[in-house]
This record gives structure tokens, C-alpha cells and sequence, in this order.
């Protein structure tokens, strides 16, 4: 999964196609259950580009986007927000599936 390196980055990566937004951190522990199913999920939908967004790296925008808890996952289809999954609740792999598989076209 690709790091955002910068705002500018991830304004010009929410207009492509298909993006989704994993917003986490290093130390959250809800966040590190999910490394081991990351591959797979990018691997079962190569329509998107997977971006991690380290919260503490990038605070002002998680502030602007209304993202408090972590990890969640923002979609964007050609600059427009599709869906997002955003809660402070640990994620499992298949209700990430059942996110993406319920985003808008």
C-alpha cells in the first residue's frame, strides 16, 4: 500500500478513478490487526489504488475530512466521494469487503 507523502499528493490521487483512503497510525492496535489482510484486500480489488494515511503525519486533514477514529477507509471515484467507513470501532476484513463491495458507481 503506498504512504501519502503530502496533501498535494492526496488531492491529486482522490481524482483518479478509483482511490480508497486507509487513515491509521503506527500505534493503534485496531490498525495493526488489519496488516496481515491488507495484501489480500488489494489484491481482491486491483480497481482501486490503496493509499495509507498516517493520521498523526496528516492531523489537519483528518480534522477537515471529520475523521476522529481510526482506522477508516474513505472512497473516491473520479474526485468524488463514493462512500466511507469511518468509526473508531475495530474493522474486520469482511466488513471492509462489505464497504467497498456497497460504494456507489
Amino acid at each position: 500500500m503506498e504512504k501519502l507523502q503530502s496533501k498535494e499528493q492526496f488531492e491529486q490521487l482522490k481524482n483518479e478513478e478509483r482511490a480508497i483512503f486507509m487513515f491509521s497510525a503506527d500505534w493503534c492496535p485496531d490498525c495493526k490487526v488489519l496488516e496481515p489482510v491488507l495484501p489480500r484486500l488489494i489484491a481482491d480489488y486491483p480497481e482501486y489504488h490503496f493509499v495509507y494515511v498516517d493520521r498523526d503525519e496528516f492531523l489537519e486533514l483528518c480534522q477537515e475530512m471529520d475523521i476522529f477514529g481510526i482506522p477508516s477507509f474513505v472512497a473516491y471515484h473520479d474526485g468524488k466521494e463514493a462512500g466511507r467507513f469511518v468509526s473508531k470501532d475495530r474493522k474486520t476484513l469482511e466488513e471492509i469487503e462489505d464497504f467497498i463491495n456497497g460504494l456507489s458507481e
